[in-house]
């Protein structure tokens, strides 16, 4: 019996990638950034090959990336930003919402999406968890992209 496994890629060498960012909370956005784009370059993906965007915050990133995924540019995209929670039920509603939306546009597209929209307690978390989190980001959406195309052959 000979079973086929498809082992994880982190090879990024041809792929195409998009990164929205949202801007609310956005020297965490640059963190995040920051370690996103320095772990797609260590992984082999062509600067030529990536293209950045960003929004005014979370909720705002979910249709960036529905746009992006349509064009059928891209093998994957990563969604970047911070919800730090403040003293009103908005944190709740703009935390769920977002992961619904960016859940919602990878299983509608069929786009891989890696979700680093941090959701923290307070700033220093978020400073804390941002370029690890960037980081990755960037290695789960070479892997998903990887693996969607090995699955397809």
């Amino acid at each position: 019996m000979s079973v086929r496994e498809i082992e994880p890629d982190l090879t990024g060498k041809g792929l195409r990638l998009a990164v929205v960012q949202s801007r609310f909370n956005e020297d965490i956005g640059a963190g995040l950034l920051s370690g996103c784009l320095a772990e797609l370059a260590r992984l082999g993906v062509a600067d030529a090959d990536i293209t950045c965007t960003t929004v005014p915050g979370a909720l705002e990133v979910p249709l960036a990336l529905q746009a992006l995924a349509q064009s059928g540019r891209f093998d994957a995209l990563v969604a970047l930003g911070a919800v730090i929670r403040g003293e009103t039920y908005h944190f709740e509603i703009v935390s769920n919402e977002s992961a619904r939306g960016i859940t919602d546009v990878q299983l509608n597209t069929g786009i891989p999406i890696a979700n680093a929209v941090l959701t923290t307690e307070n700033d220093d978390q978020a400073l804390v968890r941002m370029v690890q989190k960037g980081t990755e980001a960037a290695q789960a959406a070479v892997e998903m992209a990887n693996l969607l195309k090995a699955v397809k052959q």
